[in-house]
């Protein structure tokens, strides 16, 4: 057992998710891999359970039922990790949009130079940014900006996906009371940890858009992050935390 996680949701990713999973136990630094599988429809989960035969000690996978939104996915996966021994616990999508290279980037700015959430960050040093159309890119970049201007926090991508927290920050955040399930999940979770007090660290990385299977992005994924950060910044946290 590693002291890193790496928590990758799955929903209908069989073109990359053989290729994803090789690429991170490839690398120097080892990682415990945990899938998290919303009953893809497309065998996902099968090509998970062959691979566990080769990586049985690294590679684990929880399949649920039905397709019940990102942010859910992940608290199943935060959970399982808690659960277990884990110190750093990393969310990141399946299509490569994520570079597997810059899981070190993030787990160093944690275990290395002191922040208690990493987040690799788009926007932090420009737009960096590839193969997205201008309207996405604009409205991401926007999105951004209206989230930190409602909110206040000093993060220039909150809506980022890729992102490592530290065991006690998982443990401090009520998991239970997280109210969304897509968009704006990765905005309350970074909103959350500022408003407890943790360190926040964005490590600039370069995104690139899937070249395989199909984006789960939808209007009303972009509607909850609208709405959501306003009821989110009107509501904040209690006093006790």
């Amino acid at each position: 057992m590693q002291d890193t996680l790496v928590i990758i949701p799955t929903y209908n990713e069989k073109e990359n998710i053989e290729n994803i999973i090789k690429a991170i136990f490839s690398l120097e630094k080892k990682f415990d891999i945990l899938v998290v599988d919303d009953g893809s429809p497309d065998g996902t989960a099968s090509i998970v359970k062959d691979l566990q035969l080769k990586f049985s000690e690294q590679l684990f996978l929880e399949v649920r039922k039905n397709k019940n939104g990102l942010g859910t996915a992940y608290i199943h996966g935060f959970k399982w990790a808690l659960s277990k021994k884990y110190e750093y616990i990393i969310e990141m999508d399946a299509d490569f949009s994520h570079n597997p290279k810059d899981l070190k980037k993030l787990y160093k700015a944690c275990s290395v130079y002191g922040a208690d959430v990493s987040i690799g960050s788009r926007y932090s040093k420009g737009v960096n940014v590839v193969n997205w159309p201008m309207n996405r890119v604009l409205l991401s970049y926007f999105a951004t900006k209206y989230v930190r201007f409602i909110t206040r926090i000093p993060v220039h991508d909150a809506t980022a996906g890729f992102v490592c927290y530290k065991r006690k920050v998982l443990e401090t955040i009520n998991l239970d009371k997280i109210k969304f399930i897509g968009y704006a999940f990765q905005i309350e979770m970074k909103f959350k940890a500022w408003k407890h007090g943790f360190k926040i660290k964005e490590v600039s990385v370069i995104f690139k858009d899937r070249t395989q299977g199909q984006s789960k992005m939808d209007g009303s994924i972009i509607g909850e992050a609208i709405f959501g950060v306003i009821k989110m910044k009107l509501k904040g946290l209690p006093k006790s935390k």
